[in-house]
């Protein structure tokens, strides 16, 4: 039990990025797998990674993680800035996909500013013959720096930043063979740029490339074959001379200037709202008071009356009408008896010729089954 306690207590790896300095930490499968030294790693074991700054569900905003496959191994890389000096603990999370095992590790980044003299010249490539996992290691990274001394004035070359080109908003290429993502390598210098640099990031050589025309390269491509850079998208920047500080603006005591074309009353008159409140309010009110006097003159003073209706009606009309009338009474009143003896017509089988009430003898089977059928 001891033994097994002490096997899942997290390893810890001390590590000293710089800042403004590209920063790369191999995640192995040797060193999680914690196998002997004479014991290589299978090539088929299936080991993913998963990173996160410690108490954050997320990896700092400096620090990436990538990784290609399950069979190879995974990189944290990226650059620190100025505002992340210090102390910052990255936990590390191994899944072993055949054996389903978990190991962990904590790796203290003592972030530090760089010794040396300032890069002040710097140059970002697009290389789009390689991925970012392919530039991450120390040799390819060592070719690059070295195949870029070709191109740049003898000096202290040191690599700043490497990004994916899906970073900057780059899509994923087609699977067709030779297809590569692309990758970003930015590299600092303390010597000026070279006349071939220049050319290539003048605005002649820009208007070359957005009319489809290769840009102006004057001297022999010393990155090539190994790169296939887009010097199309080569950027340089200068900062060997400080940009001038931004004004700070004086607040100032918050009173315009005199302006002989705002000039805003100083003073308000008194005003009495009395008058404009009574128009508002009384207006209203009295013609609504003069339409309802009007409507109940008409609903109730201009009633024809029921005897002018009588004797605008003629005789002969009056009598038709109080007999129908009359008539509509007495049928109600009977109804309501129901001491009429039924009519003969409403009794079953009746025969209008003879006047039987008995059923007639007929075939029993002619009779249909029911009455409607007749």
């Amino acid at each position: 039990l001891l033994a097994g306690l002490g096997a899942t207590e997290a390893q810890q790896t001390t590590l000293h990025p710089l800042v403004g300095r590209v920063f790369v930490h191999t995640l192995d499968h040797a060193t999680f797998l914690r196998l002997p030294e004479h014991v290589a790693v299978p090539p088929t074991v299936s080991i993913t990674y998963q990173a996160h700054l410690q108490g954050r569900p997320d990896l700092p905003r400096w620090l990436r993680y990538t990784q290609r496959s399950p069979q190879q191994p995974g990189f944290l890389y990226g650059t620190a800035t100025p505002e992340d000096r210090g102390r910052q603990v990255i936990e590390v999370t191994a899944y072993n996909r055949d054996s389903f095992d978990t190991t962990r590790q904590k790796l203290v980044l003592l972030i530090e500013d760089p010794e040396g003299p300032l890069l002040p010249y710097q140059a970002e490539f697009l290389v789009r013959s390689h991925d970012v996992e392919e530039v991450l290691p120390l040799t390819p990274q060592s070719r690059f720096l070295t195949a870029l001394g070709g191109l740049w004035e003898p000096g202290e070359l040191q690599l700043l930043n490497i990004t994916s080109a899906l970073d900057r908003g780059g899509r994923v290429p087609l699977p067709i063979e030779g297809r590569k993502e692309g990758v970003y390598i930015q590299a600092g210098s303390t010597t000026p740029f070279s006349t071939c640099l220049k050319m290539v990031a003048s605005p002649d050589s820009h208007a070359r490339c957005a009319q489809g025309q290769p840009p102006l390269l004057s001297c022999y491509d010393t990155l090539a074959p190994h790169f296939r850079v887009d010097w199309c998208n080569v950027s340089l920047v200068d900062k060997s001379v400080p940009e001038p500080a931004d004004e700070v603006p004086t607040p100032g005591d918050g009173i315009l200037e005199h302006d002989p074309f705002f000039c805003p009353p100083t003073e308000a008159t008194a005003r009495d709202f009395l008058a404009d409140a009574l128009v508002t309010l009384l207006v209203p009110l009295l013609v609504a008071l003069l339409l309802t006097l009007l409507l109940a003159y008409i609903m109730c003073c201009r009633r024809e009356g029921r005897l002018k209706r009588d004797l605008a009606t003629s005789d002969i009309q009056m009598v038709h009408h109080c007999t129908i009338h009359g008539n509509t009474e007495e049928l109600r009143q009977m109804a309501a008896s129901r001491e009429v003896p039924r009519p003969l017509s409403t009794l079953p089988m009746f025969n209008v010729r003879t006047g039987e009430r008995l059923p007639p003898r007929v075939d029993s089977a002619q009779v249909p089954l029911t009455l409607d059928q007749h």
